[in-house]
């Protein structure tokens, strides 16, 4: 075949687009979903609301939804329409059946996930049909809880389960509807199925505000976005790989892996405030009102924004950061594993189901295991701050301006750059890639943490044996009292004996 007559691979109007612009087609694609959110809005706001016919809506979701995930995934779309039907005919014939059908619902999505993470992994954060799997795999688990809980009676069921259970197994295009909603199917949030069902009876509707919220917090996802751009254009992941990296000063690289996982963060941020602007818009986020008797439109809020950006530990970001599937986790996994009667054990099940959702890449079980001990350790410094430190010094401390700009400066670098740390192994996934960070950075993360660990457990065991010598020695001198007042008795009893002779 001649030169010029070379097949070339097929390339479309997006692959063009994506390449002007210098970003991948998948993450163009993801981008423009996310946006489509807005104009869907629109047109239901204006065209649909005033439809009595509940079916409308539902079609309407379901296939603005279907054709999003079908403009993204192509013929891929079909896992998560075999997802969704699974889990509606496992409902029809085994919900009565409650942990047959809970354990086969549960095992059923996890399995598939992880097949179709084995089948497409790579050493990057692939933006595939995976990626929207893991969200429906929550929402359709979820959904099987829900529908048991629906089973049981009001006594038996705990605020937040009188809040989801389903007293009815919705219709397959009900569920389709749900599972597909637009900008929530893509990249969250979580959200039941109750709440998808209040929204489309209209119960939503009659508050104002929604617009404002919704604008403002697409104009938070643009800039948060535009950060993230930026940021990462002068620190790349690739970066932290290179020698330069590792032969820069410690501090400019401890400090410069820090920012570098902010911006990395800014990314997730960004497509979250983007998708939750979208929903507000639409009205699905109603809360409830707020203490100045203001609609609350947070009730899809995937980041809570100023804890984020002022907070100062670990706990701060895991209670600022994700908070929907956070909360998914927290109800439907670690609430649901109160018969163990031990809150370390599920909040390590907790963790350790949120590493495997997220796939096999080690790195997932590195960052949640650093999760855990960053924020034990936390707890244990406060702990011995307040206990130990306070008492002794907290008089002069607290009075000192010094004392308190050092204070602030020290947790405003700690945040900094212990997050920079903890993000790393995320972020590289693979081992090979991410203990060659941490070795750049000679491995401080650990060090620190060990180091608190031997002094605090050290200080543990000097603390009792001190405590110990003090009792028995309390219990020495009460002795000793004991003794002489005894002695003093019997003197007394013996002086008495004579007088009371004279007496007789």
């Amino acid at each position: 075949m001649p030169e010029y007559m070379e097949v070339l691979p097929h390339r479309g109007l997006m692959d063009g687009i994506a390449e002007t612009a210098g970003v991948p087609v998948e993450a163009l694609r993801l981008l423009l979903t996310i946006l489509a959110g807005y104009p869907i809005a629109a047109f239901y706001l204006k065209f649909l609301t005033s439809i009595n016919d509940k079916v409308v809506h539902h079609m309407f979701f379901a296939s603005c939804g279907a054709g999003l995930c079908y403009f993204n995934y192509g013929n891929d779309t079909y896992h998560s329409i075999l997802g969704i039907m699974t889990t509606y005919f496992l409902a029809l014939f085994l919900r009565k059946a409650t942990t047959i059908f809970l354990t086969i619902n549960f095992i059923f999505h996890m399995t598939y996930l992880l097949l179709g993470y084995y089948y497409t992994a790579s050493n990057e954060y692939d933006i595939l049909w995976t990626m929207p799997h893991c969200i429906l795999v929550l929402r359709m688990i979820g959904f099987g809880f829900d529908l048991t809980d629906g089973l049981k009676s009001e006594e038996s069921l705990s605020k937040d389960q009188k809040e989801t259970a389903l007293k009815e197994l919705p219709s397959p295009l009900e569920l389709l509807a749900f599972a597909y909603f637009p900008s929530g199917f893509l990249v969250g949030p979580q959200f039941p199925y109750r709440r998808y069902q209040n929204f489309i009876n209209g119960q939503y509707r009659g508050y104002e505000g929604s617009l404002e919220a919704g604008l403002r917090r697409f104009g938070a996802g643009a800039f948060y976005l535009i950060v993230c751009q930026v940021g990462l254009s002068y620190l790349p992941d690739s970066y932290f790989l290179t020698p330069e990296f590792a032969g820069e000063p410690f501090f400019n690289r401890i400090y410069m892996l820090g920012f570098w996982a902010k911006f990395s963060l800014y990314k997730y941020i960004s497509c979250w405030l983007l998708t939750e602007g979208a929903l507000i818009c639409i009205g699905l986020t109603y809360r409830g009102v707020d203490s100045e008797g203001n609609p609350d439109w947070s009730g899809c809020s995937n980041v809570k924004l100023k804890l984020l950006e002022t907070g100062n530990t670990m706990e701060h970001y895991v209670q600022s950061f994700n908070v929907n599937t956070n909360q998914w986790v927290g109800q439907y996994i670690y609430k649901r594993l109160k018969f163990l009667n031990n809150r370390t054990i599920s909040y390590g099940a907790a963790l350790g189901f949120l590493a495997v959702w997220h796939g096999y890449h080690s790195g997932y079980y590195m960052t949640f295991l650093m999760e855990y001990m960053v924020v034990s350790t936390e707890k244990q410094i406060a702990r011995f701050y307040t206990k130990v430190v306070l008492p002794k010094w907290g008089h002069i401390l607290e009075n000192s301006d010094i004392y308190k700009l050092v204070y602030f400066l020290a947790l405003k670098s700690y945040n900094i750059v212990y997050m920079g740390w903890c993000l790393v192994a995320f972020v590289f996934l693979k081992y090979e890639r991410w203990i060659v960070v941490y070795g750049a950075v000679n491995y401080y993360g650990f060090l620190v943490l060990i180091g608190w660990a031997v002094f605090y457990h050290s200080y543990r065991q000097l603390a009792r044996g001190e405590s110990r010598r003090e009792a028995g020695e309390d219990r020495r001198v009460q002795q000793k009292k004991s003794e002489e007042i005894s002695a003093a008795g019997g003197t007394q009893s013996e002086e008495k004996k004579p007088e009371e002779k004279k007496a007789d």
